[in-house]
């Protein structure tokens, strides 16, 4: 595959932004997180896996309602029902697989990303080597048990309590809220600080966020309410990585109940990694990546 920017055509009319680096017969289609995020932490994939001696071509592309994709008019209700769903952007992966010609490859996906990881492995599951769900439970109930706690380690009471009210009131521009909302950022997203990615403007994709998550990481009011995929975990019949930051989001205890659920998978982690540990620690994340895809090239990885 070419590499650098590829813009696609959409059945529907719309445009993605893709994006290919690297070089080699082995293919990654990245999935970023959000949902509304971008492609960004993904634009050194190829040369973190170059340095581990593995040549990939890592493929990464921005979502509908993302950064440089198309931006549909979500405040149209007849856009939104149709677009702003699982089933939608669960698809919306396969037909990019289609339109850049991939199959059996690898598809990593971050956050939200690891959500249509786990949906893709399930439903098109022939087309993939592997499947790698960075930091995505399976049970989203456990995920919002996990934040909670994480707002005990780092914040006072006055301020949780403080926190809770304003959610209450759907008081979520409050500078105070927003304050603590970033301190809990720097110890369990993005712990590797000045962040990469802030920007100066805001890149757009809040929309497709606040539907699905709500206003940050730590509260859920959207359809990711409806998460529950425990059940579907056995019909992964494909080699899983599941890869965590040790201080996360996420909670460790989900991604050993997964881990056992899963036919085929093993479970890594990061060391002082937080939500974005491919950022925090790319050394560690990397390493466990390429030794993940090299046993699965070499078959002493299988599912067989």
């Amino acid at each position: 595959m070419q590499t650098g920017t590829k813009i696609i055509t959409l059945d529907n009319g719309y445009h993605l932004w893709t994006n290919t680096q690297g070089k080699g017969d082995i293919h990654l289609l990245a999935l970023h997180g959000g949902p509304g995020g971008n492609h960004e932490y993904w634009e050194d994939a190829a040369y973190q896996l170059a340095k581990q001696g593995l040549n990939v071509q890592v493929t990464m592309y921005d979502q509908l309602g993302s950064l440089y994709s198309d931006q549909p008019d979500y405040s149209d209700p007849d856009i939104a029902a149709k677009y702003l769903t699982y089933e939608y952007f669960l698809d919306e992966v396969d037909e990019v697989r289609q339109k850049l010609g991939l199959d059996k490859f690898y598809l990593i996906g971050q956050s939200w990303g690891g959500l249509l990881v786990q949906e893709y492995a399930v439903k098109y599951g022939q087309h993939l080597k592997g499947a790698i769900v960075s930091s995505m439970v399976d049970e989203i109930d456990e995920y919002v048990e996990a934040v909670n706690r994480r707002r005990q380690e780092i914040l006072p009471q006055t301020e949780i309590d403080f926190m809770h009210k304003c959610e209450t009131n759907n008081d979520y521009n409050n500078q105070r809220y927003q304050a603590d909302v970033q301190i809990l950022n720097i110890n369990f997203v993005d712990r590797k600080q000045p962040s990469r990615l802030y920007h100066l403007y805001d890149l757009g994709g809040s929309t497709v966020y606040n539907a699905f998550q709500g206003d940050n990481e730590f509260v859920i009011t959207g359809k990711l309410k409806e998460w529950h995929f425990r059940k579907q975990l056995k019909n992964i019949k494909v080699p899983t990585l599941l890869t965590f930051g040790e201080v996360e989001t996420m909670p460790l205890e989900t991604a050993k109940i997964m881990q056992k659920e899963i036919p085929c998978a093993r479970l890594v982690t990061t060391p002082n990694g937080g939500h974005h540990h491919m950022v925090d620690n790319p050394d560690v994340y990397y390493k466990n990546l390429a030794n993940f895809i090299r046993d699965v090239e070499s078959g002493k990885l299988s599912c067989n």
